[in-house]
């Protein structure tokens, strides 16, 4: 059974949002960024017009451009939803700085109420999903691997020719290439990685070209 990937692009911050959907009509959302009525509509619209069940949600890490929607989709879904206990911090400090992003509008939502951990298999409807802790960009950020459809749902660890950010509370250069270089290029050359911003990537490219090399 195929796995099917949709990204929208959400918020100021260009945040990508991505939905994984399979033949049985199941689908997670990974990392909502929704914020406007308009974006909220458009996540809405095309689970809608693809009959999907959303089954989880699931939280890459709890930077507020990832979890700008996380309140909506837990009301509109009522889905489990999953975060690294690590970002649990990370994700109650949103409410105090969004309104200085401009995003006045923000709805706190609970932390999520199942936690990961490095090396979990989710079993979620029928998705097999590897959950691996990559610190470095946030304490508790953690990648998804599908191992039978080749591709990792990477959050803000690795980008196209480049990698997140490490100035933000939490965020260390030499564990985050730690992540990427013990972690993340030990996968297959092939497999497809979907950024939280920008566009999709492998690894095999990423270990050839990406910009972390040279640090």
């Amino acid at each position: 059974m195929s796995a099917q990937v949709s990204v929208f692009t959400f918020n100021a911050f260009q945040e990508n949002t991505i939905v994984v959907s399979n033949d049985l009509k199941e689908a997670i959302i990974f990392d909502p960024g929704c914020y406007s009525k308009q974006e909220e509509a458009h996540l809405v619209d095309y689970l809608s017009e693809n009959e999907l069940n959303v089954i989880a949600i699931l939280y890459t890490h709890a930077h507020i451009d990832h979890i700008l929607g996380a309140a909506f989709v837990q009301k509109q879904f009522n889905a489990p939803s999953y975060l690294h206990p690590l970002d649990h911090v990370t994700w109650n400090a949103v409410a105090s700085y969004a309104h200085v992003y401009g995003f006045e509008a923000y709805q706190i939502q609970d932390i999520p109420t199942h936690t990961l951990e490095d090396n979990q298999v989710l079993k979620l409807g029928a998705f097999n999903i590897q959950v691996r802790h990559t610190p470095g960009h946030a304490p508790g950020h953690v990648i998804y691997y599908f191992e039978s459809d080749q591709f990792i749902v990477n959050g803000d660890v690795l980008f196209k020719g480049s990698f997140g950010r490490v100035d933000l509370p939490g965020g260390d250069l030499a564990t985050l290439k730690s992540s990427i270089f013990n972690i993340l290029f030990q996968y297959p050359e092939e497999t497809i990685v979907y950024c939280g911003h920008g566009q999709e990537t492998s690894i095999g490219a990423e270990k050839r070209t990406n910009y972390i090399h040279q640090f």
